[in-house]
């Protein structure tokens, strides 16, 4: 597998920000475009095309709201230069023609963008993880998330204490549509491989996540309720640059 790599990220990757370190939104700046758009898009339509069970779910109570976002991405994109729309196909920054297909929704919409795109509805106290495609997993795996609330999400992260869970449900439960949210990561990789899925109950692969492998990989996660459903997004757009070229590493 070919290296899909960035020369550059949008913000301060190695940033130190105390948990869950949120930041508001504009949603001019919610999906990007960059240099790895071409290769991400390959990466994921291979994917989808070849491991689908493993990179797509979606509950028919998520299907509303997976419209909605998809009506929502189509309106953000096509305010760009670099994508068309005629009738119903899109013309996408890498020339790909994707066919608006709202039969299946949510697998259109990741087609477009190269955000891997998360769905959560509130169920009881919690949001529930209701739909996804998860093409650039870091260390977990859809499967083992999927109608999974919040808590159950993260039980393998040692840093999401009670406290820490507490804030970030408030956040899910207080985030507005006209005012989405933002945070990112950043781990060192000695694999820059995009899709890395990694059972819970697996021991992390040698090398991953520590701070002397050559790759830094660092996603921006935005969060953004949907005004009509109430749905709340969780998009994740991965960033994988060489060590040399980030700033201060």
């Amino acid at each position: 597998m070919s290296e899909i790599l960035q020369k550059t990220i949008p913000y301060d990757p190695l940033a130190e920000v105390p948990l869950p370190g949120i930041s508001p939104l504009d949603w001019a700046d919610w999906l990007i475009v960059d240099e790895a758009y071409g290769g991400q898009m390959a990466r994921r339509e291979a994917l989808l095309e070849g491991q689908r069970d493993a990179v797509y779910a979606l509950d028919e109570s998520g299907f509303a709201a997976a419209c909605e976002l998809l009506d929502k991405i189509v309106a953000q994109v096509l305010t760009r230069d670099d994508y068309e729309c005629e009738g119903d196909v899109v013309t996408c920054p890498d020339g790909r023609q994707v066919a608006l297909d709202r039969t299946s929704p949510l697998v259109t919409a990741a087609r477009l963008v190269q955000e891997d795109l998360c769905l959560l509805d509130k169920r009881g106290d919690e949001h529930v993880l209701v739909g996804a495609v998860l093409c650039f997993p870091a260390s977990w795996m859809l499967a083992e998330k999927y109608m999974r609330p919040l808590v159950g999400i993260h039980e393998p992260v040692a840093d999401y204490t009670d406290n820490i869970a507490k804030r970030v449900q408030r956040l899910f439960d207080g985030v507005r549509a006209e005012r989405p949210l933002w945070r990112f990561n950043a781990l060192w990789y000695h694999d820059p491989e995009l899709f890395q899925p990694r059972s819970a109950f697996e021991p992390r692969r040698i090398g991953a996540g520590t701070g002397d492998g050559p790759y830094l990989r660092s996603e921006k996660q935005s969060i953004l309720r949907l005004p009509e459903s109430g749905a709340v997004v969780f998009s994740i757009h991965t960033f994988v640059v060489n060590r040399e070229d980030v700033a201060g590493a």
